[in-house]
């Protein structure tokens, strides 16, 4: 299992060999590194903890300090957990990049959608409009709330206006197009969730697991 941890930069396009446009996400990876390896004997079940995006040390509370100081990684923004069958393969330290991946990779990118406010039925759960013209009244409501006497009251789960987006969106089975080592990015084909410097959390594919 791969997985690091990155910021969003932006969309772009590149070509390929036979001259092609593709669509692509750029994911900026900042050094991830191994703060913790949990084990079946201890934890329970196998894992790796890995961090992401320094941070200032009056920016961290007490308990995560002791956490990096022991681990002897400098503070971190963020941890993730993965998951992992063999935990040996990683050690306390170590550094993970962006040539963890590499071209041709399906993975699965998880970030925070981009924060819409508060919203109506049309654009937030992509309703129709009443008509326009003829004296109606009805343009963009949500339309009727109940059911006659009997049940008397509106069903939990209706569409109905309210905040939108800033919601844990996963994007499945996304092909990585580029690796560049040497910038440490990554090339993702389509497009990712989240706004442009948001944090993005990327892991190989569950259906290429499966499979």
């Amino acid at each position: 299992m791969k997985a690091l941890m990155g910021r969003k930069v932006g969309m772009t396009q590149v070509f390929d060999e036979l001259g092609n446009v593709i669509p692509v996400t750029v994911i900026a990876v900042e050094t991830n590194q191994v703060t913790q390896i949990k084990t079946k004997e201890k934890e329970g079940y196998t894992a790796v903890q890995i961090a992401f995006s320094t941070t200032k040390e009056n920016r961290t509370i007490k308990p995560a300090k002791g956490h990096f100081d022991k681990a002897g990684v400098a503070y971190r923004k963020y941890l993730r957990e993965l998951k992992v069958k063999d935990p040996s393969t990683y050690t306390v330290g170590q550094e993970l990049n962006a040539d963890v991946f590499v071209a041709g990779d399906k993975v699965d990118i998880t970030g925070t959608s981009k924060g819409k406010g508060f919203q109506g039925v049309i654009k937030r759960h992509n309703q129709s409009r009443g008509p326009m013209t003829h004296g109606s009244h009805y343009h963009r409501n949500p339309g009727s709330m109940g059911a006659s006497s009997s049940p008397s009251r509106v069903f939990k789960g209706k569409k109905l206006p309210g905040q939108m987006g800033s919601v844990r969106v996963t994007m499945q089975n996304l092909e990585v197009v580029r690796v560049d080592a040497e910038r440490n990015a990554i090339l993702v084909k389509g497009a990712v969730p989240g706004p442009k410097k948001g944090m993005v959390f990327m892991k190989e594919a569950r259906k290429t697991q499966e499979k």
